[in-house]
């Protein structure tokens, strides 16, 4: 009997040593990597990958609008794409499902502190392939009212949407401003008012993308996607705000 219960410690030892072993090392050695590991991507198996590149400027001069960009090389069946910074008082900024887009996204935040920004893409195995950046900042980002908020005029042209379409031989680049203010519903007074989800559409109502974006998201959110060669025209911005209010906008050449 003594000898069972020492074999049976001695494998429960082995196992906990493999699985310590087998834990994924951090190479950005944030502090809150684990919280994020649970709460962003539900504790789901997860690779460090530097096929998922993200583009931060390395400092943030101006904290209510850090440019990013997210580019994913050499991943096939990617099913989400998820951005978050670990170190911001809200850390979810957008999640992105590049249905028949390229994986490839650029917008702008809000950051409170100096924080990991990071991507992770989903793929069918229910992998996360994680990939991200410090990116330094004097803060403030996340707390400070809105433009629009502090000039009075911010529902004048509420969900508004301007554009711009490049063609190229390879592929057909959008990019789109929504007027909205964002509001995280940090700064004093002020509840959070944002975004939070919209369908990019073609001309025969086909999703091309679909985005559900977060507080974090700059004001007057601008997004630049690369389309299909040839996505057939007028491109749809289908969604709704946590208000109610409705996205519904048509862009064309």
């Amino acid at each position: 009997m003594k000898f069972k219960t020492l074999f049976t410690l001695i494998l429960c030892f082995n196992i906990q040593a493999s699985i310590a072993i087998e834990k994924v090392v951090d190479p950005l050695d944030s502090p809150s990597w684990e919280v994020m590991h649970q709460s962003m991507l539900n504790n789901e198996p997860v690779v460090f990958d530097d096929n998922i590149v993200v583009r931060t400027p390395a400092f943030a001069e101006d904290p209510m609008n850090v440019p990013i960009s997210v580019s994913i090389n050499g991943l096939e069946d990617i099913e989400e794409i998820v951005v978050f910074a670990d170190l911001n008082p809200i850390q979810e900024v957008l999640s992105f499902k590049p249905i028949k887009v390229e994986p490839y996204l650029s917008f702008r935040i809000k950051v409170q502190q100096a924080t990991p920004v990071r991507a992770a893409a989903k793929t069918k195995d229910g992998t996360w392939h994680v990939g991200g950046k410090w990116l330094d900042a004097s803060g403030g980002g996340c707390t400070a009212p809105s433009v629009g908020r502090v000039a009075g005029n911010w529902y004048e042209n509420l969900m508004d949407v301007s554009s711009r379409v490049w063609v190229s031989e390879e592929r057909d680049r959008l990019r789109f401003r929504i007027m909205h203010p964002m509001d995280t519903g940090l700064a004093e007074g002020i509840p959070e008012f944002y975004i939070e989800h919209f369908d990019v559409t073609d001309q025969s109502g086909m999703v091309l993308a679909k985005l559900k974006t977060y507080q974090p998201v700059s004001e007057n959110p601008v997004f630049t996607l690369n389309m299909p060669k040839g996505t057939a025209m007028p491109i749809n911005l289908l969604g709704m705000d946590n208000n109610g209010n409705r996205l519904e906008a048509s862009i064309n050449k």
